[in-house]
C-alpha cells in the first residue's frame, strides 16, 4: 500500500492545494499566498539537506496559522508519520466552543421544527385526514431558511447590525408569497390551484437560497473561493439530507409499525409532528454536519460525481436516440416540463461539483471529456424541449407555466452552451479549467434572480391564474 509520505512532492503539494481551496475560511488569493509560504518552507528545508518527503510534512507543521487546518488534513490523508508530525493532543479545539455551537444548532432545529406549527394556532393545522393547506408549501422555505441563515452568521462572527440587511430578502418572501389573491380558480367547472401559486412554490426556494449563500460567505460573494464553497456546502447539504430522510423513512415506518402493535393508528402523529417537524429541523442539523464533518462528506461527493456522470451521460444519449428513432415529441405538460428542468439542472449541478473537486491545475483526462459529453447531450436535450414550448407557445399562446418554462430553458441553454464552449477549449489545450469554474460560479446568480421575478411579477401579470 502507497502512504502518503511515498508520493511525488509535486502529488503532495496539489493534493494540500485542493484541500485548503475547499475550506470555507480560505478563498483564492489566500491559497495562492499560503502556497507561496509553503514552498519557501520547502526550499529551505530541502537545501538544510532534509529529503522531500520529510521537507513537505515538517514544512505543513511549521505553517502555525493553519494549525487547524494541517490537523483536519492530516486526520482525512494521514499515516503514522502524518499523526506523529502534526496531530498534537494538546492542541485540538476547545471542547467548550463544540459544545456552544452544538447548543446553538440543536436551538436553531427545533425553533425550525416549532415554526412548523404556528399556523395551526391560527387554523390552519396540520391533519392526516385532510389535503395539506397551500399555505405550508408557499411558506415552506421561510420556516428553515432564516434560521439557517442566523446560523451562518453566528458560526461566520457576523454582528447583528451588520447581518440585518439579510432579513431583507426573506422579509419580501414572506410578503410576496402571502399577500396576493391565492385560492382555488374555477376551470370547466372544477376547482383548480392557481398556476402563478405553484410557480411561486416551486421559484421561492431558488431565489430565497442565495439569501443564505450571502450569509454563509458572510457577505463576500464576488469572491470566487467562497462562492465555490457554498456551491460545495449544497450539493453536500443535499446528500446528508437524503440521508438523514432515509432515516427518517425507517424511524416514521417503525413507528406506525409498533402503535399498530397496540392498536393504535400513529397517523396523526406522524402527519402533523414527525414528518413535517423532521423534515424542517434537519435542514439545520444537515447543515452542520456538513460543516463539522466535511472531511468525510469530501471524500464521498466526488466519488458519487464521477458515478453518476457516466449514468446520467447514457441516460441522455438513449433518450435522444430513442425520441429519433421513434419521432415521439416532448409531452409539453407542466410535470412534464418540471421533470426535464430539475435533470438539467441535475447535470448543471454535476459539472459544478465535478469542478469544485479538481484541482484547477491537472491537465485535461478521461472524465473531462465525459463530462463535455453529458453536457453537449444536456444541451440537445434542452433545446428539443425549448423547441417544443415555443411550438405549444405559438399554437396555443402564453400561459405562466409555458412562459417560466421558455424562461428557465433559456437560461439553462445559455450555461450549458457556453459550458461546453470552455470545456471544448480545455480539452484542446486552448483554455484553463479555471476559466470553466470562474463562468459557472459567476453564472449562479441568474437561477435566483429568475427565480425572483417569477415569484414578484408572474401573479400580477397573468392575472392571478
Amino acid at each position: 500500500m502507497t502512504t502518503f509520505a511515498d508520493r511525488p512532492l509535486e502529488e503532495q503539494i496539489a493534493q494540500w492545494r485542493a484541500y485548503v481551496r475547499r475550506r470555507p475560511a480560505l478563498h483564492g488569493p489566500d491559497v495562492e499566498e499560503l502556497e507561496g509560504h509553503l514552498r519557501d518552507q520547502l526550499t529551505a528545508l530541502t537545501e538544510s539537506g532534509l529529503a522531500g518527503d520529510e521537507a513537505f510534512l515538517v514544512a505543513v507543521k511549521r505553517m502555525g496559522s493553519l494549525d487547524a487546518l494541517s490537523r483536519e488534513f492530516a486526520r482525512a490523508h494521514s499515516e503514522r508519520l502524518w499523526k506523529q508530525l502534526v496531530i498534537a493532543p494538546d492542541a485540538e479545539k476547545p471542547a467548550n466552543t463544540g459544545r456552544a455551537e452544538i447548543l446553538v444548532v440543536l436551538s436553531l432545529a427545533v425553533a425550525a421544527a416549532l415554526a412548523i406549527k404556528v399556523p395551526a394556532l391560527f387554523g390552519l393545522p396540520l391533519s392526516p385526514n385532510q389535503e395539506v393547506p397551500p399555505f405550508y408549501f408557499r411558506n415552506a422555505t421561510l420556516f428553515v431558511f432564516p434560521l439557517l441563515a442566523i446560523y451562518f452568521m453566528w458560526k461566520r462572527g457576523w454582528n447583528v447590525m451588520s447581518g440585518l440587511w439579510l432579513a431583507l430578502p426573506f422579509a419580501a418572501g414572506a410578503v410576496f408569497a402571502n399577500a396576493f389573491p391565492w385560492g382555488t380558480v374555477v376551470i370547466d367547472n372544477a376547482p383548480k390551484g392557481r398556476d402563478t401559486e405553484v410557480l411561486t412554490i416551486l421559484h421561492l426556494p431558488i431565489a430565497l437560497w442565495l439569501a443564505v449563500g450571502f450569509a454563509y460567505v458572510r457577505g463576500r460573494w464576488f469572491d470566487d473561493g467562497g462562492r465555490m464553497n457554498f456551491v460545495r456546502f449544497s450539493g453536500e447539504l443535499a446528500i446528508y439530507y437524503v440521508l438523514i430522510a432515509l432515516g427518517g423513512g425507517v424511524l416514521t415506518g417503525f413507528t406506525f409499525m409498533m402503535f399498530a402493535a397496540i392498536d393504535m393508528n400513529a397517523g396523526w402523529f406522524v402527519a402533523g409532528w414527525l414528518i413535517p417537524c423532521g423534515a424542517a429541523g434537519a435542514v439545520i442539523v444537515g447543515s452542520w454536519l456538513v460543516e463539522a464533518k466535511q472531511s468525510v462528506i469530501e471524500n464521498m461527493a466526488p466519488v458519487l460525481t464521477r458515478l453518476f456522470t457516466p449514468l446520467f451521460t447514457v441516460l441522455l444519449l438513449v433518450f435522444l436516440a430513442t425520441m429519433v428513432w421513434t419521432g415521439s415529441p416532448i409531452n409539453v405538460k407542466r410535470e412534464v416540463l418540471i421533470g426535464f428542468d430539475l435533470l438539467l439542472v441535475l447535470v448543471v449541478g454535476l459539472v459544478l461539483y465535478a469542478a469544485s473537486a479538481r484541482d484547477p491545475q491537472a491537465p485535461p483526462d478521461f472524465f473531462d471529456g465525459l463530462q463535455l459529453l453529458l453536457v453537449v447531450s444536456a444541451l440537445v436535450v434542452d433545446g428539443v424541449a425549448l423547441a417544443a414550448i415555443a411550438a405549444r407557445i405559438s399554437e396555443f399562446g402564453f400561459t405562466p407555466n409555458r412562459v417560466a418554462a421558455l424562461g428557465e430553458n433559456l437560461i439553462l441553454l445559455v450555461n450549458l452552451a457556453w459550458t461546453a464552449w470552455l470545456y471544448a477549449r480545455f480539452l484542446r489545450h486552448r483554455g484553463s479549467f479555471g476559466d470553466l469554474e470562474r463562468w459557472q460560479i459567476a453564472y449562479l446568480p441568474v437561477y435566483s434572480v429568475w427565480a425572483a421575478l417569477v415569484v414578484v411579477m408572474f401573479p400580477p401579470v397573468f392575472g392571478y391564474r
